[in-house]
């Protein structure tokens, strides 16, 4: 597998790859769906440029080999205390039979400790059990803090809930 950070010509078709995965009907076909919780974008190409200009960030592309067509995405990002965000673990629905969250996930883990991250954190929608419990299985532990949905900010979706809000999940590399 290879990983890779995205280039900007990638980016709009990554933003669209992220929003099928997520939402409407095609996300459906993996197990990972926000579709019944939130409706439209999860993100889009103009959000995406606009977080890749935060200092040590970085959106990595999967794929099987240079040529190969996008298999995953994922989302990182040093933060102030040693910490590295990661977010937008995304594989394309149809192939989440593979096992390439797994990879990908590892794979981002050691990109981010190469770098110097002493540990990974991440936000998931409260309402996402099994997703929790993927992580929960790869180590990421619940650390009791909480944030807030965007409500109002149609950038990340449109939701279907009014009791939305982010678990936040640490790992230590």
């Amino acid at each position: 597998m290879l990983l890779a950070p995205a280039q900007d010509h990638e980016i709009e078709a990554i933003a669209a790859f992220v929003n099928r995965a997520y939402r409407g009907d095609a996300s459906r076909a993996g197990w990972a769906s926000e579709a019944d919780m939130l409706g439209g974008q999860r993100t889009d190409a103009a959000a995406l440029r606009e977080d890749l200009a935060a200092p040590g960030a970085v959106l990595l592309t999967f794929r099987d080999d240079a040529a190969g067509p996008l298999l995953g995405c994922v989302w990182l990002q040093p933060l102030e205390d040693g910490a590295w965000y990661l977010g937008m673990l995304t594989i394309d629905p149809r192939l989440q039979a593979r096992q390439l969250g797994r990879a990908l996930l590892a794979a981002a883990e050691a990109w981010a400790a190469e770098r110097g991250a002493g540990c990974i954190r991440m936000t998931v929608i409260w309402l996402r059990e099994s997703l929790i419990a993927w992580y929960r299985r790869r180590g990421y532990a619940l650390t009791g803090a909480t944030e807030p949905f965007p409500y109002g900010d149609e950038r990340f979706g449109i939701p279907n809930r009014d009791d939305l809000h982010f678990v936040v999940m640490e790992k230590a590399l």
